[in-house]
C-alpha cells in the first residue's frame, strides 16, 4: 500500500513518514502543493495525506485538481483548522476524510486503513490467485495450496505486483518503483535477491520466471 504524505513541516513529515513505514506502508513525501501533483502523477498512490495550508500551491487547489482529473487515490485532508465550517469546506472540495491537527497517531492509522479498504474495493479485488497461490492483499496473507507462506513486506509486494501483471513481464525498475521507497536500497541487485528468496518460499513447481531484457513474470512454464 503506497501513501503520499504532503506536509511542509519537516519534523512532522519525517516523524509521520518513519512511523508509517514501520507500519508497512510505502511512503512518498512532498513538501509543497506543486510537488504533490508531480508525485501523484509519477506513482500509483492509494491514499494521499494532504496538509491543507501548503506553500507554492494551496492544499485546496491540489485537492480540486486531483478530483477533477479523476485520480483514484483517497484523500485525507490534514489541517490545523478544525472548525465545522473548515471540515465541510474540505469535504466539499472532494476530500474523502478530514482530520484536524493535533491528532492522535492511532486515529490517523485507523483513518488510513479505512480509506485504503475503500481504495482496494474501488480498484479491484483484494485477492489474487494463480497456480495454487492465493494472496489476500487486504489481510496480507499468502498461501500455496492452502498452506501459509511467511513473506517479508518486500517479498509480498513483489508477489502482488507480479500477480497483478497477469503473466506479463515486470522489469526490475518497475518493481523498484512499486515496492521500494528507500533510496539506498533501490538497486537491481536487491530485486534479484528478493525474487530469489520469494521463489524459494513459494516452492515447486516454480512460478516466477525471468528473461534478460524483459524482467520477471508469473507462469507455469
Amino acid at each position: 500500500m503506497r501513501l503520499l504524505l504532503v506536509e511542509d513541516e519537516v519534523d512532522l513529515a519525517d516523524t509521520l513518514a518513519d512511523g508509517l513505514r514501520r507500519e508497512g506502508y510505502l511512503v512518498d513525501v512532498a513538501r509543497d502543493g506543486a510537488s504533490a501533483l508531480t508525485a501523484a502523477a509519477a506513482s500509483d498512490v492509494d491514499v494521499i495525506l494532504l496538509d491543507r495550508d501548503l506553500p507554492v500551491l494551496h492544499g485546496d487547489a491540489v485537492c480540486r485538481t486531483l478530483v477533477a482529473q479523476g485520480y483514484p487515490a483517497r484523500i485525507l485532508m490534514l489541517t490545523a483548522a478544525g472548525a465545522l465550517t473548515d471540515r465541510v469546506e474540505g469535504l466539499d472540495l472532494g476530500a474523502d476524510d478530514y482530520l484536524a491537527k493535533p491528532f492522535a497517531y492511532v486515529e490517523l492509522l485507523a483513518r488510513i486503513r479505512s480509506l485504503a479498504r475503500r481504495t482496494q474495493t474501488t480498484r479491484q479485488s483484494a485477492v489474487r490467485e494463480f497456480a495454487g497461490i492465493r494472496l489476500d492483499v487486504a489481510r496480507r496473507i499468502a498461501e500455496r495450496e492452502g498452506m501459509p507462506i511467511r513473506l517479508t513486506l518486500k517479498e509480498f509486494g513483489v508477489l502482488e505486483t507480479l500477480l497483478t501483471a497477469e503473466g506479463g513481464y515486470v522489469s526490475a525498475e518497475e518493481l523498484l518503483d512499486e515496492v521500494w521507497d528507500e533510496p539506498l536500497e533501490r538497486t537491481r541487485g536487491v530485486v534479484k535477491i528478493v525474487v530469489h528468496t520469494l521463489r524459494r518460499k513459494l516452492g515447486e513447481p516454480a512460478v516466477i520466471h525471468s528473461a534478460a531484457g524483459h524482467g520477471y513474470r508469473m507462469g507455469t512454464s
